[in-house]
């Protein structure tokens, strides 16, 4: 394989693998705090309707971008409520979300599919940084959104792991009864990290249909949203972590298309699927309970929080 083929192969897995680590680590923030969001699939398709939509009326990619973060904001705080004063069992809620996602985006895109974007994101030439060898094709010659999740990956590494909002965060995900008791209040912490993580998540559906593949199509998110979720396992609850990942998993399906246009004599499906595998594989990996704590995950992940039975 020659320099080029390799260059573009990495290229396209950082612009492939953005909107999978804009959901993941919206879904790391989420279950951060204890609540699982299995409606990230859902969340991440009604972000990229409605931002392909209000960017096609305004004509202005931010306003579709800050359409696509308030409704998946919406769908975030439907689960909160759902979950966290409800007290709804989250697998449920998370698939039931994922389902009206997947039919209300198809619903109000019926009448968009296969209409170009008139403003989508387009790549920003950095001066120096995309001149640098090998490294600048790679990582310099993206969008703005691409080059803001350089510097939101280790910023939210910095808030988990460094701050005292991080602390409390991850103190609500492993014992929320001992956060409630000092202080700490429970409720407004998996609300706020819930709502935040639909925000992510309709910034990473609304990257395919604005910035990846600027056009919509019925159901174009194509089960990233299921490796997002299984990406939050692989990065072992770490943003850093998350975004390599997401370049990793993002690499797998470029590599597909790649191998495709040179002719590889292999099947195409095969290729399509590789992603996917992947994913299967290491949710297997982590299958065991006592294996997916050791690498970190929060105790109280899934467990519905009740004052009175503290």
């Amino acid at each position: 394989m020659s320099t080029g083929f390799i260059i573009a192969v990495l290229a396209t897995a950082v612009t492939a693998g953005t909107p999978i680590f804009y959901a993941a680590l919206g879904e790391l923030i989420s279950e951060r705090s204890g609540v699982l969001n299995l409606g990230v699939e859902g969340m991440m398709l009604v972000g990229a309707v409605t931002g392909f939509m209000a960017g096609s009326i305004t004509q202005n990619h931010w306003i579709g971008l800050l359409a696509a973060m308030a409704a998946g904001g919406a769908m975030g705080f439907i689960h909160a409520f759902l979950c966290v004063s409800l007290r709804a069992n989250q697998v449920v809620s998370g698939l039931a979300l994922t389902i009206f996602g997947t039919g209300l985006s198809g619903y109000l895109g019926k009448s968009l599919v296969g209409t170009p974007l008139p403003d989508p994101f387009r790549v920003v030439d950095i001066p120096v940084l995309s001149n640098i060898p090998v490294i600048g094709p790679i990582l310099f010659q993206h969008d703005i959104l691409v080059l803001f999740s350089y510097i939101l990956a280790p910023l939210c590494w910095f808030i988990v792991f460094r701050t005292r909002a991080g602390l409390n965060l991850r103190a609500v995900g492993d014992n929320p009864g001992a956060a409630d008791s000092l202080g700490v209040n429970v409720f407004l912490i998996r609300y706020v990290s819930v709502i935040v993580g639909g925000i992510l998540a309709g910034i990473g559906g609304a990257y395919i249909s604005m910035a990846y593949v600027p056009t919509w199509m019925e159901n174009m998110v194509a089960g990233r949203g299921w490796i997002a979720v299984a990406l939050v396992i692989f990065a072992t609850w770490n943003p850093l972590n998350a975004l390599w990942g997401s370049y990793v998993f993002g690499g797998i399906d470029a590599l597909g298309y790649r191998l495709q246009a040179i002719d590889v004599s292999m099947s195409p499906y095969f290729l399509k699927m590789l992603p996917y595998l992947f994913t299967v594989l290491v949710l297997i990996l982590v299958t065991q309970r006592n294996m997916v704590y050791r690498i970190g995950a929060p105790k109280a992940l899934s467990v519905p929080y009740d004052r009175e039975e503290r």
